[in-house]
């Protein structure tokens, strides 16, 4: 039967109902995303409906539904000390790095977990003092090079995908750790570091010059030395500690409100929105004047914001109590249950190494995995989760699946 036909008697019923009984009594925020979709529903049927409208509204509604269906599977990882990065390879596996210095890739299927050897050095280069890990792994746009830290946390190693076969490591373009990682195109990445500078560097797949094998190990294959394109030191910073790259060029810098623990920045394409977090806010940044334009203060005080992800409408917020919030950009406020309560989730025990530091010191406090790396997958619908205790003197780790 033709939709149309249904017409003359559809417009008489909705002729006989009172619409202001169909409103809600009160201001649902869980609501409007299912009248919107009817809303969609009814014009697809009697008129053309753009393909993106579309697409947009069903993202939305689905990016306000997930957090409430999300469950755990929690991996064990061992004796390895807190995740500070990660990054999904693919529908099933991610790799992240460690604060010992490991870089591990994971099946989330299977819990199998495979070591990949860091990069060494050339002799020339000096190590940075108290070494601190890998805080940094990032992906390049093809999704044919990683670049991570090396074996000397100052240096760059870079990586091929999917066989994370080594190309080359970058060196003397820090003296100290290697904070942030960002790649601008397949070719050039920008490190910054502890010791206030960032550098530029060329990455070339098919570039043989110049082959070594420092570790004389017949598991690394031969890679090469390069040194950065260019070194520039942010004069009015204590350290680089976050990225985050614009294509629009621009030079210009202005003083954030919220100072105080500043070491996640995210960004929003949909928005055009920087966020950067700190000790109990994330402040909401416009990428051409740097300015403050609005703020979003965390469920959990003073305990630290210590990552962030964008994901459409909605900002994902990792605190160092272990609790994950979503707070709604367009909306302007933290998802919540039927009752007000703020959606959230909360991370699993982990495992936590029972030193003499631990008994000297934390025994009797229990301390919750600070949440240092988060992440949604291409489809939206899993977010990996992993971190550690936050204290520096307690060794442990975590890492979970939320779908």
């Amino acid at each position: 039967m033709d939709d149309r036909s249904l017409l003359p008697k559809f417009h008489t019923r909705c002729q006989n109902i009172d619409h202001r009984s169909l409103q809600p009594k009160h201001d649902s925020f869980d609501l409007w995303p299912t009248k919107a979709l009817l809303k969609h529903l009814q014009d697809r049927q009697y008129t053309s409906y753009p393909p993106a409208r579309v697409r947009n509204l069903t993202v939305s509604y689905a990016d306000r539904q997930i957090p409430r269906l999300l469950r755990e599977k929690e991996y064990k990882l061992g004796e390895i000390n807190k995740i500070f990065a990660s990054q999904w390879l693919s529908d099933r596996q991610v790799v992240f790095g460690t604060k010992c210095n490991m870089l591990k890739v994971m099946d989330l299927i299977t819990r199998q977990i495979v070591h990949i050897p860091s990069l060494r050095s050339c002799s020339d280069s000096e190590a940075a003092d108290c070494p601190c890990g890998i805080h940094s792994i990032a992906v390049n746009p093809s999704k044919s090079l990683l670049a991570t830290g090396g074996k000397n946390t100052n240096d760059l190693a870079v990586y091929k995908l999917p066989t994370f076969d080594p190309v080359c490591v970058g060196e003397f373009g820090h003296t100290d750790w290697i904070f942030d990682i960002k790649w601008l195109d397949d070719e050039f990445v920008v490190s910054g570091s502890r010791d206030n500078s960032m550098a530029l560097w060329c990455i070339r797949e098919d570039d043989d010059a110049n082959l070594v094998s420092p570790s004389k190990s017949v598991h690394v294959p031969d890679y090469s030395f390069i040194k950065p394109k260019a070194v520039r030191i942010c004069k009015k910073a204590e350290k680089v500690r976050a990225m985050a790259y614009n294509s629009k060029t621009q030079k210009t810098q202005q003083k954030l409100v919220h100072i105080r623990e500043n070491v996640c920045l995210g960004v929003c394409e949909a928005h055009n929105l920087y966020g950067v977090g700190s000790q109990s806010h994330v402040a909401l940044i416009d990428p051409r004047s740097l300015k403050q334009i609005n703020h979003v203060v965390s469920k959990q005080r003073g305990c630290g914001i210590r990552s962030l992800y964008f994901k459409e409408d909605m900002l994902t917020i990792g605190t160092g109590a272990g609790t994950i919030y979503f707070f709604d950009l367009r909306a302007g406020r933290y998802l919540e249950h039927d009752c007000g309560h703020p959606i959230s989730i909360q991370l699993g025990k982990g495992w936590l190494k029972q030193d003499d530091t631990y008994r000297d010191f934390f025994s009797n406090t229990e301390y919750p995995n600070a949440i240092y790396t988060h992440s949604w997958d291409e489809s939206g619908t899993k977010l990996f989760t992993a971190g550690g205790p936050l204290p520096a003197g307690l060794w442990g780790n975590y890492a979970g699946l939320w779908s």
